[in-house]
């Protein structure tokens, strides 16, 4: 065997799990075939073991599935998964139906498949340390837990009290483990951890010769009752319909999971795990696990290990950053900063701007202090790291100042000027800009070089995504630091060449402008938004104009014609955006923020947004031809068509980084993958010719270049 240590002493097999050259231990074919081994030698030593114990020789304890194979996966393998996840179970089952008293020696983290392996356990200890988490994740890959992970979950907490986490895949620390029984015993971390687990483990064994699972002891009722009990049966009908409303009917593996549990408790063991194995073998060879693995799994893991990271640049986390600026978003990066033990200076033009600044952070941490998830002296800790100033002197020393003013070039250029001079020997200078270009703003700064962007998104301490934009005159070690910044405030980064709106904000306009089109074309908004959720988007575009002001995407085009017109260019407005500036200069609706846009924003609480009554004589048109499927369509393709554009162009220079970025920072659908796996996973020649089809109906925004085409294709993964 080569990923299994397996021993017998006075009476105990150990069997303890060690993947070689890997630093963790997974399901990998090498390891389904020694568990096989594994399974026969126990049943071959069985009147010699008194007890088995379940270890690993690595930090953590097991970290799941083999993902590598399935990307590469097809509806014609189900048979085959079915197959491998049923030789799975069946090793589980000969361990834990042995007769013998089996005890899992938690010593790190267990997610996923590992989750499952601990499961095999009768009894489970572990090491109680807060950095350690347990559960089954697997619905954020677009899978179940297929290795019994369902049936067992089910039946030690019941339907309604497996459902977080297994439909949605919440997981758990130790201690919380211990709270719902599903985890036993607890010891301190520590060098002698291990073996304390040990004493404690042979113990329990001496103690319970003749241990099983709870359901299979007579007498056994799962707890809550099963589907047919009253109390279950009458909130099961509303499950489906949460998940449906939730889900949009785009991500069938929480409808999966839920049939699982509900058809599982409603026959014997075996043919729970049967049931199971079939979903399973289903999502996996589908092509929205395909996706959602490739891309949550792979392209995330791509992103963490700095793989768009220059090479060769020491490590960097800065001791004290500076702010300049403490609106919205300048605020949201200053908590997020000190939340992570960065010192930071937060800069506004008075002191009482730069405290209203800094409440932002009080008002989050009180949130949390209420609630009992933060301790007043951690709360104290966050805010002292926050200095709020008018005084610019105060930045002196800063490894890092980010200027988050309003997007107006002549002001960003000043307060560069201003703050730059006070960095610290080899400090460097970043523009939170969302549109201007990075290579123009540095004209501003005494040393280009050490210029960079580094736009966060709002709200902060909510969005995970960081778009690095290097300038043309940005170097390597620059674009390194920034990019270890954002890793230390725990976000991800992805890094992109400099141009007019960069990758994020460029692609995100097509969205906004095509929804605001079809209202042009007088396409129903009702339709239009309704299109968006449908396609998977988290809102519609008319609701997302509204939301980031329409008056910005007017003061955007301004822009941008001014910049065209200094260039000796001549800038057409799109169709969108002409209709957005008419909603706001002809019938002053400036966005949700000045109270009315392209919704209605009732001032009475409680009540809801609509739709603005007068689109319809203004827009709508009875004559307009439409279908549902065009304006997804529309939608989808307009966004992907663009992001293979920023590809061809330079501005992206990785498929990972264009699917992260579209997933976090735009909102592309996560059932897609991402932008660009949205192309692959449907077939390049099949998106070649839809987009065809959508330009010649709908206008040069679809066009795909001779250029384009081979750099999808240049850039196509290999799997």
């Amino acid at each position: 065997m080569k990923t299994i240590q397996y021993s017998l002493a006075h009476g105990i097999a150990t069997i303890t799990f060690d993947e070689p050259d890997s630093p963790v231990n997974t399901m990998c074919l090498q390891w389904q075939e020694d568990m096989d081994a594994v399974a026969a030698r126990v049943l071959q030593d069985k009147d010699s073991i008194t007890g088995i114990l379940l270890a690993s020789a690595k930090t953590t304890f097991f970290a799941g599935a083999d993902l590598k194979a399935a990307k590469r996966l097809t509806p014609a393998d189900a048979p085959r998964i079915f197959e491998e996840i049923e030789r799975v179970k069946k090793n589980f089952r000969t361990i834990e139906t042995l007769g013998k008293p089996v005890v899992s020696l938690l010593n790190g983290t267990a997610l996923g498949g590992g989750w499952e392996v601990a499961l095999v356990g009768h009894y489970r200890i572990a090491v109680d340390d807060k950095k350690t988490q347990f559960g089954l994740p697997e619905v954020t890959l677009g899978l179940l837990p297929g290795a019994s992970g369902v049936t067992k979950m089910t039946r030690h907490l019941g339907l309604m009290g497996a459902q977080p986490y297994l439909v949605e895949g919440k997981t758990f620390s130790p201690a919380e483990a211990k709270g719902l029984g599903l985890v036993h015993e607890l010891v301190a971390p520590g060098p002698d951890a291990a073996a304390e687990m040990k004493t404690r483990a042979l113990a329990w064994i001496a103690a319970n010769p003749n241990a099983q699972h709870p359901w299979e002891a007579k007498g056994y009722k799962v707890p809550g009752g099963l589907p047919s009990s009253p109390a279950v049966a009458g909130m099961l009908p509303v499950v489906p319909a949460v998940i449906k409303k939730n889900t949009r009917g785009l991500y069938p593996a929480p409808e999966a999971i839920i049939a699982c549990m509900v058809e599982g408790l409603q026959v014997d063991l075996e043919t729970a795990l049967r049931i199971e194995s079939r979903y399973l073998a289903k999502l996996m060879s589908g092509p929205q696990a395909k996706a959602m693995i490739n891309t949550f799994f792979f392209n995330l893991n791509a992103i963490k290990s700095g793989q768009s990271r220059p090479a060769g640049v020491p490590r960097f986390k800065p001791a004290k950053v500076g702010l300049l600026g403490a609106g919205m978003m300048g605020a949201g990066i200053a908590y997020s900063q000190a939340s992570k033990g960065i010192a930071t200076v937060l800069k506004d033009v008075s002191q009482e701007k730069a405290d209203l600044g800094k409440s932002y952070s009080a008002k989050i941490t009180q949130g949390r202090v209420d609630k009992g998830r933060m301790k007043p002296e951690a709360q104290q800790a966050i805010l002292d790291l926050i200095h709020p100033t008018g005084s610019a002197a105060d930045l002196q020393g800063c490894d890092l100042i980010i200027e988050a003013v309003f997007e107006n070039r002549e002001l960003k250029a000043k307060v560069t000027k201003e703050a730059e001079a006070l960095l610290a020997p080899g400090g460097f200078f970043a523009s939170n800009t969302s549109t201007l270009p990075i290579s123009g703003l540095a004209k501003a700064s005494d040393r280009p070089n050490k210029f960079i962007g580094i736009h966060f998104f709002s709200p902060v301490d909510k969005m995970k995504l960081v778009e690095i934009i290097k300038g043309k005159q940005t170097d390597d070690e620059t674009v390194a630091r920034a990019y270890d910044y954002v890793q230390a405030l725990g976000k991800f980064p992805i890094v992109v060449n400099d141009s007019r709106g960069f990758f994020t904000s460029r692609v995100f306009g097509t969205f906004v402008m095509e929804g605001a089109a079809m209202l042009g074309e007088g396409i129903p908004a009702a339709a239009i938004e309704n299109a968006g959720i449908q396609c998977g988007m988290p809102v519609g575009p008319l609701a997302v104009l509204d939301e980031t002001a329409l008056t910005l995407s007017l003061h955007v085009m301004e822009q941008t014609r001014k910049d065209f017109e200094a260039e000796g260019k001549t800038y057409v407005a799109t169709p969108g955006e002409l209709v957005v500036e008419q909603m706001v200069r002809k019938h002053e609706r400036p966005g949700r923020a000045g109270g009315a846009g392209f919704y209605e924003y009732p001032t009475d609480k409680g009540a809801k947004k609509f739709l603005w009554p007068q689109l319809k004589p203004l827009f709508e048109k009875a004559d307009a031809q439409w279908t549902v499927t065009d304006l997804k369509d529309r939608l989808l393709y307009r966004q992907a068509v663009e992001t293979a554009r920023c590809l061809a162009e330079g501005v992206l220079t990785s498929v990972h980084d264009a699917n992260i970025g579209s997933i976090f920072g735009i909102g592309f659908p996560a059932w897609t993958g991402g932008a660009m796996h949205f192309i692959y996973g449907m077939g390049i020649e099949v998106f070649e010719a839809r987009a065809a089809e959508l330009a010649a109906q709908f206008g040069p925004g679809f066009a795909l270049s001779d250029d384009v085409k081979a750099a999808i294709r240049r850039h196509q993964p290999q799997y």
